[in-house]
């Protein structure tokens, strides 16, 4: 019987996963001189540009402090930069550099290349309706195409 299957907690088990591919992950970005929330960052970032460091904080789950201590990192490292934010004058906006987009573009591979090895024992169609699932948790209202 499985640990989900004793407690029937879904939640446990995700969150298990969850720290065994964070693991995995860190190992492929420390090449990349990248921690797994950096990477995070800059994902998002690269998605959504100009975010206040409270949306950064939101969006990455962390408390405010953290994400400024976060992003303070990643600009000595010259990968973000921040700019005065010109609809509020006590926040900064923050954006990727053209290093920062380099270091994404050049760790992404490896990210990939791990989740391709951790998902490698799955149908095509078990790793789409996984990602299905974990996609309606973030944002009920995204639909993922069928490959």
């Amino acid at each position: 019987m499985s640990y989900v299957e004793e407690t029937d907690c879904v939640t446990f088990l995700v969150r298990h996963a969850w720290l065994s591919m964070r693991s995995a992950v860190a190992v492929a970005l420390a090449e990349h001189e990248l921690s797994v929330p950096q990477y995070g960052t800059l994902l998002m970032l690269s998605h959504q540009p100009g975010r206040t460091i409270a949306e950064i904080a939101r969006k990455v789950g962390t408390a405010r402090q953290s994400a400024n201590e976060l992003i303070t990192g990643l600009e000595r490292a010259g990968l973000i930069e921040r700019q005065p934010n010109p609809n509020d004058k006590r926040s900064q906006l923050v954006y990727l550099t053209e290093g920062g987009k380099a270091r994404l573009a050049a760790a992404g591979p490896a990210v990939r290349a791990v989740e391709a090895e951790l998902e490698a024992d799955l149908t095509a169609a078990d790793r789409a309706a996984a990602r299905a699932w974990l996609q309606r948790m973030v944002d009920p209202e995204v639909t993922i195409d069928e490959p």
